[in-house]
């Protein structure tokens, strides 16, 4: 009689436990998509990214990796080749000085409808006393070109962090962890996480993500 009564009350403590812990986990604030609908952009102009990392790599293998996200959510996206040589052509080659142009002025040079404007936060490889983490973090939002009005605007991340295991002991930890960060800065690791969080933060029906365009089957939805 004990042992059951021990058991529910284990088993009342974990249910409390977990609705608790269910009512913290509040959903996000579903995100106001009216002028993105609204304007209902079909083709999108991608910006050179800002970069707040030090990696001098970062603003190349964030941006290297937007378009797919954003094509295969159904948009016409400008081909990165074409951007770059564009603004060089017209005396522009940094990713600051090309943000700061005009929005009409974006339209007049590529006829887009929109421009996807991204800020890396961090990108690269730290190493931390029992572990090394690959990190790449970015911001992103996107303007109609044709009015110049705030359509959208998330935030994404990606870690190595997020796969790491201990292995080895302390001693195995501390080494695996120093080998790791040589490897992945020689490498440039990062670069694979970029994909990651180029997805997360464009990719179609993200939570709060980019609305998929009119070219996807299910245009205009988001999860």
């Amino acid at each position: 009689m004990k042992t059951r009564k021990l058991f529910s009350s284990r088993t009342g403590v974990v249910l409390a436990l977990a609705i608790l812990l269910q009512a913290c986990a509040t959903p996000p604030t579903p995100y106001d998509y009216s002028a993105f609908k609204q304007a209902r952009p079909a083709s999108l102009l991608v910006l050179p990214p800002l970069n707040d990392s030090p990696e001098v790599n970062a603003t190349a293998g964030v941006w290297a990796q937007s378009v797919r996200p954003l094509a295969e959510g159904g948009y016409y996206v400008f081909p990165i080749t074409l951007v770059a040589e564009t603004f060089r052509q017209n005396g522009l080659d940094n990713a600051a000085d090309i943000q700061e142009v005009s929005p009409q002025k974006l339209h007049e040079f590529f006829g887009a409808d929109a421009a996807v404007y991204i800020r890396v936060i961090d990108y690269g490889t730290t190493y931390k006393v029992l572990s090394s983490d690959t990190r790449v973090a970015v911001e992103g939002k996107i303007i109609d070109l044709r009015s110049g009005q705030l359509l959208w605007q998330g935030q994404a991340a990606a870690s190595s962090a997020e796969q790491q295991q201990n292995q080895g002991g302390l001693i195995g930890v501390l080494v695996a962890a120093v080998i790791k960060q040589i490897s992945d800065t020689v490498t440039d690791a990062a670069f694979n996480y970029a994909a990651i969080a180029d997805y997360r933060l464009l990719g179609a029906a993200q939570p709060n993500g980019v609305l998929t365009g009119p070219r996807s089957p299910h245009s205009q939805q988001a999860k």
